[in-house]
C-alpha cells in the first residue's frame, strides 16, 4: 500500500536548490534512513511528507486515512503547559507516561518552560511514540538521549509495526534499524536497498561509475574541442551533427561525487602533564561527582558517557577550567592548548559572514609540511564553497553552524580536544573525516557523545557515570560495556522473576550473558598481536634509554631522546594495561566455555 507520493517535486531556500523534480513513494512497511549533507534538505524532506510544508512546484498526496505523527529535530511547547498537559494524545495516559518516563522523563508536573532543549525533545518523543500513526516521522530522535535509552528506542523501533520516515546520522540506527536509505544529494534523491552497510557498497558503485562517466564526458569535450579549433572545412551534414554533439555535452552538468571533507593536523606542542584530577567533587543541588581521580595522557582517547544530567557535561568544563570542582583539584598542564566544542552553541551574529567568523580566529594557519591555508581554502575543505562563504550565518542549518564551529577551533591549532557531543547535527561525511582526523590527532581527545558508533571508532577508554556521583572506568570498547550491562541486568531480571515464583519452580532460567563473553573483532586482533607489539616498544624504549644516558651535554639530543622516552614509555603502560584487560577477558571465556 502507497502511504505517500511525491511527484516532480522542487522546493529552494533563498539561492540553494534543495530539491529538483524529485519524484518517490513510500510504501508500507518500510523504515527509511534520510541521510545527506548538512543544509541540503533532509529536514525539509520531513516537513513536506508531514504536510508541514509545501513544495514550489510538483505534487504531493497522502493515501486516504493515512495517519501520520512527526517528530521536530527543536520541537517547541508553550512554557506554560505542563509535561502531562503537553503528552496528551490518542494513546491512554497510562502507555504515554509509561513511554515518557522510559525516556527519563519523571515528573509530569513540572512546566515546560522550565526544562531544557533535550528534556522537551524526549516529551515530543514520548508523544508521537505513543500516539497511534501509519506513518512515524522523526528528525534526529537520538540527540539529547543517554546511551541505555537509545538501545531500547533501537529496540522499539525495530519491532514497530508501522512505516518510519527518519532523518538520523546514527550509524548503527541505519544499519539495525532501517531497510531502506534516501540520500539527498544536491538537489537529487538517490535512493537505496537495504541498510547502511548495502548503502555504502551501493554508492562506492554508483560515485565510481560517475567518475569514469565524467571521463569519458572530459575526454570527448578534449577530442571535440581539438576538432572545433580546427575551422571550418566542410559544412556538411556530418560536421554539423559532430559540432552539436559538442555543444550539447559543454552544456551538460555532471554529477560529479560530492566533496569530500578534508581535515588537516595542525597542533601546539604538548608537555608531559596534560589534565589531571585529583580527589574532585562537584554538586548541583545533589552529587554529580564525588572524589574522583584521573590523569589524563598525551595520548589519550577518552569517551564520557551516563545519562542525561548526570554531570558529564560538568566533567568536562572542569577539565576545561571553566567550572571548580567544590573538592580536589585540577591540574591544567602549562603547555595545554585546549581546543573546547561546548554541547551548546554560543549565540552569533546571525548578519556576521561565514568567512568574517572564520577570520577572527586566523586568516591563514601553518599545516604540516609548511604548507598555508587561507580561511576561504579552510572553508572550501570543510564543504562550504565560494557560493557560500558570504553568507549570513543566520542562514546557515544547525549542522552548518555546528561544523563551522567545530573548524574555528580546530584551526587555533589546539593539542588538547574536548568535544561536548560534536555529532549533534552532523551529517555522515563530516563525521566519517572528524573520526579520522581524531585518530590522526597528535593530542589528547576527550569526548562527551551519545553517539555509539563515534565512541567506538575514536575511543580506547571510556569514564562510565554510574550514579550518585560515582565515576567508573572501562577499558574498551563502549558496545562491549553497554552489551554487558544489559546482559546483566536481563539476568536480575531472570533472578527477580525465579525468587518470586517461589521454590516450586524447579527449572532453571537459561543463562543470556554469554553473548557478552566473547572478543570482538578488535579486541581478537588486538590480542592475537599484543605480545609481539609490546615487546618492539619495550626494544625501542630500552635503546633510547641506552642512546640517553650517553647523550652528554648536547642538550638538543637530550631534549629530543628524553621525549621520544616519556612517548615509549607512556605507549608500553597503555599497552600492558590493555593486554591486562584482554587476559582478564580471555580467561572469562575460557571459563564460560567449560
Amino acid at each position: 500500500m502507497n502511504l505517500f507520493s511525491a511527484t516532480e517535486v522542487s522546493k529552494t531556500y533563498g539561492d540553494k536548490v534543495l530539491m529538483q523534480d524529485l519524484s518517490f513513494g513510500i510504501e508500507e512497511g518500510e523504515r527509511i534512513g534520510v541521510i545527506g549533507i548538512n543544509g541540503t534538505g533532509k529536514s525539509t524532506l520531513l516537513r513536506l511528507v508531514a504536510g508541514l510544508d509545501t513544495p514550489d512546484s510538483g505534487r504531493v498526496a497522502v493515501g486516504r486515512g493515512v495517519r501520520i505523527q512527526y517528530l521536530s529535530q527543536d520541537p517547541t511547547f508553550a512554557p506554560d503547559l505542563t509535561v502531562q498537559e503537553a503528552l496528551l494524545c490518542a494513546a491512554p495516559d497510562f502507555e504515554v507516561q509509561a513511554l515518557a518516563t522510559r525516556l527519563g522523563i519523571l515528573d509530569f508536573t513540572v512546566k515546560m518552560g522550565t526544562l531544557s532543549g533535550g528534556q522537551q525533545k524526549r516529551v515530543a518523543l514520548a508523544r508521537v511514540l505513543a500516539d497511534p500513526s501509519d506513518l512515524l516521522v522523526l528528525d534526529e530522535p537520538t540527540n539529547h538521549i543517554d546511551h541505555q535509552t537509545v538501545l531500547w528506542l533501537e529496540d522499539f523501533l525495530r519491532r514497530r509495526s508501522g512505516t518510519l520516515l527518519m532523518v538520523t546520522h546514527d550509524r548503527y540506527f541505519l544499519e539495525r534499524v532501517v531497510n531502506r536509505i534516501f540520500e539527498l544529494d544536491r538537489g537529487q534523491l538517490f535512493r537505496y536497498p537495504g541498510n547502511y552497510e548495502t548503502f555504502l557498497e551501493e554508492k562506492a558503485r554508483r560515485e565510481e561509475s560517475e567518475i569514469a562517466s565524467s571521463q569519458k564526458r572530459q575526454n570527448f569535450l578534449r577530442n571535440e574541442l581539438a576538432w572545433i579549433k580546427r575551422g571550418p572545412r566542410a559544412r556538411g551534414t556530418k560536421q554539423k551533427a559532430r559540432t552539436d554533439r559538442y555543444f550539447e555535452a559543454l552544456e551538460q552538468t555532471t554529477q560529479a561525487p560530492s566533496g569530500a571533507l578534508d581535515l588537516w593536523n595542525s597542533s601546539s606542542r604538548l608537555g608531559q602533564t596534560v589534565i589531571e584530577l585529583e580527589h574532585v567533587s562537584k554538586s548541583f543541588t545533589r552529587p554529580l561527582i564525588q572524589d574522583f581521580t584521573y590523569r589524563v595522557g598525551r595520548k589519550d582517547r577518552l569517551g564520557i558517557v551516563g545519562p542525561s544530567g548526570c554531570g558529564k557535561s560538568t566533567l568536562l568544563k572542569m577539565m576545561a577550567g571553566l567550572l571548580p570542582p567544590d573538592e580536589g583539584e585540577v591540574i591544567i598542564g602549562a603547555t595545554v592548548k585546549l581546543g573546547y566544542n561546548a554541547q551548546e552553541q554560543a549565540p552569533v551574529n546571525a548578519n556576521q559572514r561565514v568567512i568574517e567568523y572564520v577570520r577572527e580566529e586566523a586568516h591563514y594557519i601553518e599545516a604540516q609540511g609548511g604548507q598555508t591555508i587561507t580561511a576561504a581554502q579552510m572553508l572550501e575543505r570543510f564543504l562550504f564553497p565560494s557560493s557560500v562563504q558570504w553568507t549570513p550565518l543566520g542562514q546557515l542549518s544547525g549542522g552548518e553552524r555546528r561544523r563551522l564551529a567545530l573548524l574555528r577551533i580546530l584551526i587555533s591549532a589546539p593539542n588538547v580536544l574536548l568535544l561536548d557531543e560534536p555529532t549533534n547535527d552532523l551529517d555522515l561525511s563530516t563525521l566519517a573525516v572528524l573520526e579520522n582526523y581524531l585518530e590522526d590527532f597528535s593530542g589528547a581527545v576527550i569526548v562527551v557523545s551519545h553517539d555509539r558508533y563515534f565512541v567506538d571508532r575514536v575511543c580506547d577508554t571510556v569514564l562510565v557515570f554510574e550514579g550518585n556521583g560515582q565515576i567508573t572506568t572501562h577499558l574498551g570498547e563502549l558496545s562491549d560495556y553497554l552489551t554487558e550491562r544489559l546482559a546483566s541486568a536481563n539476568e536480575q531480571e531472570k533472578e527477580k522473576g525465579g525468587q518470586s515464583r517461589g521454590s516450586t519452580d524447579t527449572k532453571p532460567d537459561k543463562v543470556t550473558t554469554t553473548r557478552a563473553l566473547r572478543f570482538t573483532y578488535q579486541e581478537q586482533k588486538d590480542y592475537e598481536t599484543i605480545d609481539a607489539v609490546i615487546d618492539e616498544v619495550e626494544v625501542a624504549l630500552s635503546e633510547v634509554t641506552q642512546k640517553l644516558a650517553v647523550a652528554g651535554n648536547d642538550y638538543d639530543l637530550t631534549q629530543r631522546l628524553y621525549a621520544e622516552q616519556q612517548t615509549l614509555a607512556a605507549k608500553l603502560e597503555g599497552l600492558i594495561d590493555r593486554w591486562t584487560y584482554l587476559q582478564e577477558r580471555a580467561e572469562a571465556i575460557a571459563k564460560q566455555k567449560s
